[in-house]
This record gives C-alpha cells, structure tokens and sequence, in this order.
C-alpha cells in the first residue's frame, strides 16, 4: 500500500475535501433495502470531518440519461448518511453554481452531498473542462469508491489528477484485501469461480491460472468444462460454442490443479424443490439438469480448503436461490467461514451472486472480506488496470 496515499497521511483542517464515494444503493419502494455502502464510507466521513476538513460527498445514483431527474436524485439519502454519522447533512441541488454556494456556506466538520454526479454530461465523459470545474470546489480529493474505480469518469479518475488524492479507508482495505489475495498471498492459495457462463469470466480464468495454485470452477460453467471433457450433460446450461476455449483452458493451466466435479444433483425441471438425486458425472442422463454439485465433490472442495491458506470466491456452485440446490454453495461457505474464524483461512470474497450466497448461509461477517464493488472486483481478479485506483498511485 505504500503506492497509495491514505487519511493518515492527510492534512484536512479547513480544507474542502471532495470525497468519491458509492451510494448507488437498492431501492425498494422508495425504502433502501440494503445499506452497506453507506456504512463502508461512514469512517471516512469521520475521520475527515474530525479533522476539521469540510465533507462533499459526490456519487452517482443509477442511469440517467438526459441530466437531472427525480427519479434519480440522492436527496432521499441525506436522511440515511445522517442517521448512520450521527450528523447532519447537508444537500446540494444540482449545479457547479448551486454546490459552490453550499459550500462557501460550510463550516469544518460540515457534510453535504452533492446532486448526482451522472446528471452532468461530461462525468461519464471524463470531460476536461468539467473536471477543472469540480476540482474548483475543493481542495483535497479522496477516492472512497472502489466499487467505481474501473470507470474512467470525472469523480473517479480525472479529479485524482487535479488535486491532491488519498484513499478512503473501505478505498484502502479493499486494496489490501485484494493484494492480500493474489499480489502477496499466503499460499496455497485457492479460487473459487462458479456462476452461470464461461464466456463472461474468460479472462478471469485466464489469470488466475496464472495466479493461483488450484481453481475450483463450479456452477453452470463446470458443465461446459465437463463437456470438454466429453462429458454428457444432459439439459444443463452449457455453452457449446466454448468447449475448444475450454479445452484450452485446462490444456494451458500448468502448475495450477483445476478441479471439476466429480457428481452432481439433478433434476427433470428448474424449479424450488423439484425431485432431485446425486448422480456422478458420468452418469447425467439426457433429460437432467445439474443444478449443484454434488456430496462427494463437496467434500472434495472441502478437503482442498483444509490444504489451502488463501481463498478467493466468486460464483456459486449451484443454483443456490432453490432449495434443495444451494447444498454445495453453503456447505463450503460454512466451512470457509469456520476456518477463517479459527485463523487458518484467509478468505475474499465478491461479486453480487456471491455475497447474496454469502449471506444466505449467515457467514458473511465471518470471511477475512467481503467486496461489495462487483465489476470492479471482477476486473481486479482478471489482472487490469483499473482508471481510479492508477490515478491514486504516487508517480
């Protein structure tokens, strides 16, 4: 972490400080379901605000595509942040001109939150002379949105070339955790990658063979795998198109132990609760769907983690929203969780599937890391650059 500059290395007193933060949260009739990212930012707004500098908080609130709109203005959140500080917030409507009056009329250890950031056209642009606008408005520049940190916008990236810029602490300890993961590890080191399709994690796989010393793949995408191998699958989601990359992948993984099923549970239909039995992989019939790996492939996975001092999860094993098929997906978890707690395991995990999996199975507070930033994530795991964390970087 030497690279990045954190709030520990910050002088805040007086200073307006422009703070990149995700509040890109769920909303459920107008209720947010799920508060997380506005607990993550919650200590960089203190240790800034208690250091006498002045808070405003830019983020981006779903997709708008014509500038302001109602149905995507974070005023509704001054309420949330409020309650989660324990201090007032202020807001600011839209407008260079709007936010620059609210924050000459800020005193240190003020919050506001700014409108939006994707109502100006030139945020996803990354556009210059926006950017020189916005840097205008402060005088420190702290990036506290990993989640975003592999778009190349205004707020993300080109404001970290303007103006001094530190990391926020969820910033910092989602880049320590991933270092941790993959740049230093403690090895063995083990990934776990699951979810539907091999196509949408081709990269990722590409790297981490590079990178980890056995890969676990699991979920829809162990059957095209299975495939290549020449595998019957029966009507379980495959991609055929992909078993020669397939066979590349496996042909090409070297010194890296790829592990694939070795059984299955099946079923004649997709449903919740559908009849269902644990077939060996050889044994798929042609009217099954394998919709979670099965008792002696966990136990597989579970005997690869006692070996393992590091773990990388993302992806299911199976369709783990139905019962009976989420078996594989919260046996490990469970025993991932109980090795971290007994300090043998260090665990990351991420990818929105993967915490919702996470959670079902109670374990989540219980991994070493939980990434919230999902494409982010993704694009770390597969080895690029990411625009606002370089930009962070002492050059």
């Amino acid at each position: 972490m030497a690279d990045f500059k954190t709030l520990h290395d910050a002088p805040f007193a007086g200073k307006r400080v422009l703070v990149r933060v995700d509040l890109n949260v769920p909303v459920e009739n107008g209720v947010v379901s799920d508060t997380t990212r506005i607990e993550r930012v919650v200590p960089t707004i203190r240790t800034i605000a208690d250091k006498g500098g002045k808070v405003i908080l830019l983020a981006h609130f779903g997709r708008p595509k014509a500038g302001p709109d109602e149905a995507n203005s974070l005023n509704f959140l001054t309420t949330y942040l409020a309650d989660h500080l324990g201090h007032p917030v202020a807001f600011a409507p839209h407008g260079i001109e709007a936010s620059s009056r609210a924050i000459a009329a800020m005193q240190p250890g003020d919050v506001l939150l700014l409108e939006n950031t994707r109502f100006h056209s030139g945020e996803e642009k990354n556009d210059p002379d926006f950017v020189t606008a916005l840097a205008a408005l402060g005088d420190v520049y702290v990036n506290d949105a990993f989640s975003a940190a592999h778009r190349a916008h205004a707020t993300t990236e080109g404001l970290a070339r303007k103006l001094p810029a530190y990391a926020g602490h969820s910033m910092t300890a989602e880049l320590e955790a991933l270092s941790k993961a993959l740049d230093r590890p403690d090895r063995p080191v083990a990934a776990i990658v699951g979810g539907a399709k091999v196509s949408t994690k081709l990269e990722l796989l590409g790297n981490l063979v590079k990178k980890v010393d056995i890969l676990i793949i699991g979920g829809g995408m162990a059957n095209t795998f299975l495939a290549a191998q020449g595998k019957a699958v029966g009507k379980s989601l495959c991609e055929h198109d992909l078993l020669d990359t397939a066979r590349k992948i496996l042909a090409e993984a070297g010194a890296c132990e790829i592990v694939l099923p070795v059984d299955a549970v099946v079923a004649k239909e997709f449903k919740a609760n559908a009849p269902s039995r644990a077939v060996s992989v050889d044994a798929v019939e042609a009217d099954d769907m394998m919709l979670d790996t099965g008792p002696t492939s966990i136990e597989n996975v579970a005997s690869i983690l006692r070996r393992t001092k590091t773990l990388v999860w993302n992806g299911p094993f199976g369709a783990f929203e139905m019962k009976p098929f989420d078996a594989g997906t919260m046996a490990i978890a469970k025993q991932a969780a109980a090795m971290t707690q007994a300090g043998d395991l260090v665990t990351i995990a991420g990818g929105g599937d993967t915490v919702s999996a996470l959670n079902a199975a109670g374990v989540a507070a219980e991994f070493t890391y939980i990434s919230t930033a999902g494409g982010a994530f993704l694009e770390w795991l597969e080895g690029k650059t990411l625009p606002g964390v370089h930009a962070l970087r002492n050059h």
